[in-house]
């Protein structure tokens, strides 16, 4: 990834993220690596969608008339080490003779070991936040709601003491809700009882041995409803 092509919106992306914190590609003042971007620029990047290097572009044009006085050699390949990117290189087009030199030569003021200090902090500070936030991105809990037929021994059970009972077991990721008596005949009703549970911290096969064990109000239930939300 890098200023190989600032013809396309992925290399004016990084070149507006590289001058988000700066006015020059490198350094503290105007030289050759600006030059040799911005004459591979073409024109003005769009203000709207890049108003970093828009902004750097326009002063950077105010120096045209001393191009050829700027510090630097703009017949060799760059190498910047930034904090968005691992490696960005500019690689304008180069003189015959650096064409045989198979080795990159940092970019100018790369001597500069304060200069360099200072980027590759600001380089781990921004991928540590990176780290962080991709730590702290957790997808949220599958959840399903269930509705439970709870059934009674006979018309003489208390329903509203099995009712109770039945909301008494408490688990995390369980949550019950609305519940209503649904005649099934001979004057014996069931408890028809909503509730959601998070599929990873609660078993229904669990929660309804549980239920069972209230023996004496229930006989059985059974799950006849169940959705993911």
């Amino acid at each position: 990834m890098g200023f190989t092509d600032l013809l396309t919106d992925a290399g004016l992306t990084v070149l507006n993220n590289w001058l988000l914190t700066r006015s020059y590609i490198t350094g503290y003042s105007a030289s050759q690596a600006d030059v040799a971007v911005y004459k591979a620029l073409k024109g003005s990047p769009d203000a709207a969608k890049y108003p970093n290097a828009a902004r750097w572009y326009k002063h950077i044009a105010s120096y045209e008339d001393e191009f050829a006085t700027l510090s630097g050699d703009s017949s060799k390949p760059y190498t910047v080490y930034g904090p968005d990117v691992a490696e960005v290189t500019l690689n304008p087009a180069k003189a015959p003779a650096a064409e045989e030199d198979d080795e990159d030569v940092d970019l100018f003021g790369s001597d500069d070991e304060e200069e360099d200090a200072e980027a590759a902090r600001i380089r781990e500070e921004r991928l540590e936040e990176y780290r962080k936030k991709k730590e702290g991105k957790t997808k949220p809990a599958a959840k399903s709601i269930v509705t439970l037929d709870v059934k009674p021994w006979d018309d003489e059970t208390d329903m509203v003491a099995l009712e109770a009972a039945v909301r008494s077991i408490e688990k995390e990721g369980l949550v019950w809700g609305g519940s209503q008596l649904v005649a099934v005949g001979f004057g014996i009703k069931k408890l028809q009882i909503n509730l959601v549970v998070e599929d990873d911290k609660v078993s229904i096969d669990e929660l309804q041995e549980q239920i069972a064990e209230f023996e004496d109000y229930v006989q059985s239930s059974d799950v006849i409803a169940m959705q993911k939300l």
